[in-house]
This record gives structure tokens, sequence and C-alpha cells, in this order.
């Protein structure tokens, strides 16, 4: 009896223990059930959606040439190589091939799979973090743009939220391309349409249901799916999309059995962070400036794909690339070359060198010194001012305050017109030239700002100046820097009769769907110094092209140029060479020197380079070709200006090329001034021959110059920059 009693106890308590255990089981379940059901609900009721065109996925940016088609350039985020596209230029079979690998439910299911989430907890409670998949394209979508892959049941849960929530607020289509534009599939490309160029060199809208079965089959392990890095594994995924494909309906059976794996890119032949190679480089850095002075932001050109052309024409840029290259490959491997084209009716860059290396020394942008090219700006100011091209000035030797002697080395002319002494680069004549402005060098220094010379560079806080104060004799010579874009900029002003316009690389911004953020509107531009005045120079300038080894344009068309050079120290070297010059719709500016700029220049043959050698060339060359086959246009013809009858400077904004991240100067010397010798002195003849006017009145004398090189001074001393010689040359 006392043992009946005792079993039935036991039974009790046994069955009192397993109710037990099944409550606390139960209540346990009901937990894990509720909590994420709970957090769900406060994740639901405060989470946005954004809507789609709210959402930011970086993106490459284009730049293209003035045609819209031929690209130079593209700006890669760090974010990764991708390009935005529509929907509807994915073809059908490969968003089939992309929902066979990833989510064969996607058209029917509410954003997310529970048997998913729910591997997701037990991982994440387990500690077993290779717990989880099985996430939907919506999941995988919400993952990449908004939550991040961070491992926590928190960020599942945001995850989940985020899919439910999308998948009511948006259509399928539209979740569908949000991630094929952002899916990553290898090789540095995010998106179908980096894919489909990184895999096939080819957009996507003509990819094969084969191509884009490959290309889904990236897409669970991007690394290891490479064709090219796992042939086997990747045919076999491959072969499993093609299955899923049959299985959704999508392909039938004949289609299937017909299919070959086919042909990949070699990924050593693309690279999804090549921005841009040679010059373009460089191009593509001034268009990055350009665009922060338009107001658009790094987030626009990481974010919106945009659609950049710019002012660049193939003609005269493939011109320049032909004419640059071959002719700096008969000379030393230290000679570098720039070129800088610019249409003066619109300010539009059309063709632009400056230099091989993409991130390298631009030399169409670095400061460099100008030699003779200059004396066109100190002709402009005396027009200006009323002086004529018939004014007579003598060519004998000067001698500067402080004793410096400036002459000629290939002699003199007596007296000659100011339009004789261009022709012949006479330095003494533009020195007295010089003398006869109102307020002599900075006249020439207000000038050159004037057609747009930029008033500051790095390490050349004012250009055009004396430490900041008035610059010495030498300037109107070229003693003094500016780039191959400004000497360019001030050739373009005068070609268009004197008006300015705002040198520009950038034509059109618009995004990859189409919204225009920017288009060039050249206006009327901006007077800088009167027509009369610019025709005048532009004829004084017509012959020279002729007269410096015979460079004149294809077919005889009228050009206005002028050679320079400037001197490398006293050892009758050159160590910058120009030309510059062109015709009403193309100017050029054409430097050559070395890649340091610290050593003379030597041309094919081994002498010293001038501007009317190898730099006239290429100023020629690239001016026939970028032009042929288009309208002769002249020069207006100039009315001659009266001598005395002084002309205010028109007033101007500022002139300049717009503040870029300017390159400096190559070397080591942080812009010196020059260190020329003096020149033979010789045989004085009479300062100027008698005018019929009256000339202008005398100007003080102006302030002592430095001693004469080599001898150390505080400041090198101006001296004349001795490119006599080439035109002499140009005789022969």
């Amino acid at each position: 009896m006392v043992s009946h009693s005792l079993t039935t106890n036991d039974a009790q308590r046994a069955s009192s223990g397993r109710r037990g255990i099944l409550k606390w089981f139960l209540i346990a379940l009901a937990v894990i059930i509720a909590l994420p059901l709970i957090g769900f609900a406060v994740y639901y009721s405060r989470i946005h959606v954004p809507e789609p065109n709210e959402v930011s996925t970086f993106q490459v940016s284009n730049i293209y040439a003035s045609d819209s088609s031929t690209e130079l350039a593209r700006i890669v985020p760090p974010e990764g190589n991708r390009s935005q596209i529509p929907l509807s230029e994915v073809p059908v079979p490969v968003q089939d091939a992309v929902l066979a690998a990833e989510d064969r439910e996607f058209w029917t299911n509410q954003g997310f799979s529970y048997i998913g989430f729910l591997r997701a907890v037990i991982g994440q409670v387990t500690g077993n973090e290779s717990a989880g998949g099985g996430s939907t394209i919506t999941q995988q979508y919400v993952k990449n743009v908004l939550v991040g892959d961070e491992r926590s049941i928190e960020r599942k849960l945001k995850e989940l939220v985020y899919s439910v929530k999308m998948t009511n607020e948006w259509d399928k289509e539209t979740i569908l391309e949000a991630y094929l534009n952002t899916v990553y599939f290898g090789r540095n490309a995010y998106g179908i349409q980096a894919a489909s160029n990184a895999y096939f060199n080819k957009p996507a809208s003509e990819l094969t249901p084969e191509e884009g079965a490959v290309l889904a089959a990236t897409i669970q392990l991007p690394s290891q799916m490479d064709p090219w890095v796992n042939p086997e594994m990747a045919e076999q995924r491959w072969n499993y999309v093609l299955d899923g494909m049959v299985e959704m309906g999508s392909l039938d059976a004949a289609q299937r059995a017909a299919t070959a794996y086919p042909p990949t890119r070699d990924p050593a032949e693309y690279s999804a962070y090549t921005e841009a190679s040679g010059t373009n480089g460089l191009i593509r850095q001034h268009v990055v400036e350009e665009l922060a002075t338009l107001g658009i932001s790094e987030e626009d050109i990481t974010t919106r794909g945009l659609q950049i052309t710019t002012t660049i024409d193939m003609q005269t840029q493939n011109a320049t690339l032909d004419s640059v290259n071959e002719n700096l490959s008969y000379l030393a491997d230290d000679a570098r070359a720039a070129v800088v084209s610019i249409d003066p009716r619109n300010g539009a860059i059309r063709g632009y060198y400056g230099g091989e290396e993409a991130s390298g020394w631009d030399y169409a942008n670095a400061a460099l010194q100008t030699g003779s090219i200059f004396k066109v700006v100190g002709l402009a100011a005396a027009l200006q001012q009323g002086i004529p091209l018939s004014a007579q000035y003598s060519s004998a030797p000067v001698t500067l305050p402080g004793g410096i002697t400036v002459g000629n080395v290939t002699g003199t002319c007596g007296s000659c017109s100011i339009e004789n002494a261009l022709l012949n680069s006479y330095n003494t004549s533009f020195i007295r030239l010089q003398d006869d402005l109102a307020n002599t060098t900075q006249d020439t220094a207000d000038m050159g700002h004037a057609l747009g010379i930029a008033r500051s560079l790095p390490g050349v806080p004012e250009t055009l100046t004396e430490d900041g104060e008035q610059p010495y004799e030498g300037i109107i010579l070229g003693q003094y820097v500016s780039r191959p874009l400004d000497m360019a900029v001030a050739m373009a002003t005068l070609a268009n009769r004197g008006v300015w316009h705002q040198p520009h690389f950038v034509e059109r911004v618009e995004t990859y769907n189409g919204e225009v953020l920017f288009e060039f509107d050249p206006g009327e531009g901006e007077r800088r110094v009167s027509a009369q005045v610019a025709d005048n120079v532009l004829h004084a300038m017509g012959p020279v092209a002729a007269f410096s080894r015979g460079n004149t344009l294809a077919g005889g068309r009228p050009s206005a140029s002028k050679t320079g050079t400037a001197q490398f120290g006293d050892t009758g070297l050159n160590k910058d060479a120009w030309m510059l010059g062109g015709t009403p719709q193309l100017v050029t500016a054409v430097w050559m020197g070395t890649a340091e700029n610290t050593s003379a220049i030597f041309d094919a043959g081994g002498g010293s380079m001038y501007g009317s050698g190898t730099p006239a060339t290429i100023w020629k060359e690239t001016l026939d070709a970028a032009l042929a086959n288009q309208e002769v246009m002249y020069f207006a013809d100039p009315v001659p200006v009266q001598y005395g009858g002084f002309e205010s400077p028109y007033p101007y904004s500022g002139g300049g090329v717009p503040n870029y991240t300017y390159a400096p100067s190559p070397g080591t010397n942080s812009n010196p001034a020059p260190t020329y010798s003096a020149p033979p002195v010789e045989p004085s003849e009479p300062q100027r021959a008698p005018e019929p006017a009256p000339e202008p009145s005398p100007v003080p004398e102006p302030a002592p110059a430095p001693a004469p090189e080599p001898v150390p001074a505080p400041a090198p001393a101006p001296n004349p920059i001795e490119d006599g010689l080439e035109q002499l040359l140009g005789n022969l």
C-alpha cells in the first residue's frame, strides 16, 4: 500500500516537472517569437524608406570631348566603379538570370525570407557567424545601400523592416533596377553596366542570356566565381543559374541544351580605376576643379553619374598629340612640351597638352619665362596710349639704371618702326618703347593682366611684379613667368579684337538620367582693349610666321604670331622656347623646355632651341590639321593709331584663368628671376628719330636694377632675352 502511494507521488512529480519544463520552453519560445515581432513593430513605425531618387549610390562620372561620345577620362569614386542604367536597358533574360541566381520568388515574396531571418537570429544567439543566408534581392539591396553588413540582430531586424516596408512602398521593377545598379560583381565593378564592361567589354544592353548567367553566377562569391580565378566553380554556378531559369520558365529545355559557356575578358586588360591616361589626366584635373567653381559638389560627381562634355575638339587634340609626339621623338629624353589651343570667339579650350603623365607635371599650367612673346603685350600697352606702329625707335644698345647694357645679338636697324622692331624682335627698341609709357613697366604688367594673364600663381602671390612692387624693365622682354595657358588666353583676347571670354574646359554637365546641371553660355564677353588696338597688334604680328623659317599656315591662311626664348643663365643657350599665335577662330601657344626647366633645351641637330624651330613646327602642324577644311578667316584691317591720341584702358573685372589648383613650375627653384648676362656693348646710336607729332612727356627714371649676373645680388638683375639669333636664322 505504501509502495503504491510512493509510485503515484513519483509519477505526479515527474508529470509536474515535465509540465514546468514545457511551460518554460513555451515561455522562452514566446519570447523568441515576440521580441522580434515587437522590435519589428517598433522599427516599422520609426523607419522611413527613402524615395528611389533619394538613395545615393556611388557611380562613375564620364568626361567626354566636345562630340559628347569620345571618352577622355572617368571620375571613379573610391567606393567603386558603377554606372546607373534604367531597367529597360537590361535584357529580360539577363534580369531572369540574376533572379535565378539570387531570388527565384522575387516577384511574389514580401521582400524577405522568414527562414533566412531565423537562421541569422539563431546564428547570433549561438555565436555561429556562418549561420544565415537566404536573403532576398530586396534584403541584399537594403544591406548594400541602407544598413550595411554589420553582424548583429539589430542590423538584421532593420534589414527586415526596410525590406518589408520597401516592398510595400516601391514597385518590384524599381527594386530590381536599384539592385542591378548597385550589386557587386567582382573586378571592382558595381552594377550590371560596369560588370558588363569588366567581363565582356560591352554595354549591358548587348548581353546574351549566357553572358548574363556568367554575371549572375558571380554575385554569391565575386572573387571566387570569376572564371579567370576558378573556372570550374564559375561554370558550376553558371549551370545552376541556367537550370534555375528553366525552372522559372524563362528558358526552355532546348535553349538550355544549346548554351555554351561564353569567353570572358582577361582581367589584365581591364582596370576599373583607370581614370585617364597621358595628358587626358591633366584635362581631368582641370575639369574637376572647374566643376567646383560651378557649384557642382564632390557628392554630385560621385553619386549622380555625371556626363561631362568638354570643349576639347578631337580634331585639334589629335593634331596636337600627333605633332608633339613626332617632334619630341627627335629630341633628347628630357625635352618637354606644352600646347594650348583656344577658340577666341568663346574661350573654349579646344586642344590641351601638358605632358605625358596623367598625374605628373602639367607644363601647360606651369609658371615659365615667356621671353619675347611678351613684347606683344608691351606693344598693346603702347598702342592703347596712342603710340602708333609707325613710331620710330632706335635699336642701339641701351643702358639701364644700375649699369646694365642691353643690346641685340643680330645687330641693329638704326632707327626703325616699332612694327619692324617686333618682326626682328629688337630688345632695345622695346625697352625704349616701354620707357615712353605713362607708367613705364607697370603699364606693361597691367596690359598683361587685362588680356587675361592670371594675377597670382602658387609661389607667385602677384604675377608680373618684382616682389609685389613695380616690375623691372625686363618685363617687356619676358623676364617674368606666365603659363602657356595664360599666354593662349592673352592671344585669344587679341584675336577676338580685344574682347575677353572666360577660358573653360566644361561645356555641359548632365546626370546619368538626363538632368542638365550646367551648360556654358559664352555671352558677349568682356572688352579689355579697344578693337583698334587689338587690330594693330595683330597686323604687326602678321608677317612673323613666314619670317620665322617659313612657317606660314597651309594654303597661305592668314595668321598672327610671335616667337620667343628665355636664356639659360649666361651660357648663350636657351631654356624656354615659344611660339604664340593663331587665326580668328583658333589660337595656339607652344612652349618647349626641359623636364626640370633648369637646363638648356636643344633642337634635333644639337643646337640651341629657338621659337622659330620646333615650337613653330608644332604650332604650324597643329593649326594646319585643326583648321583643315574650315573657312579661311581674316583679321580686320587695322585703323592706324594716331600718335599722341591717348586712350584710357577699358575697365575690366580681374582677368585671367579661373583659380584652379595651379601646378607649380617644375624644378627646385621657386620662380627665380632671370640670370641673363649682359650682351656686348655695340656702338651707340641716336635715341630716336624725330617724329612729326610731339612725343609723349618724359617719365621718371625707373628704379635702379640690381647688379648684373653672374655676381650674386639680393635680386638677380633683369637683362635682355637674346632671341635675335632666331630671326637671323629665319632670314636664312
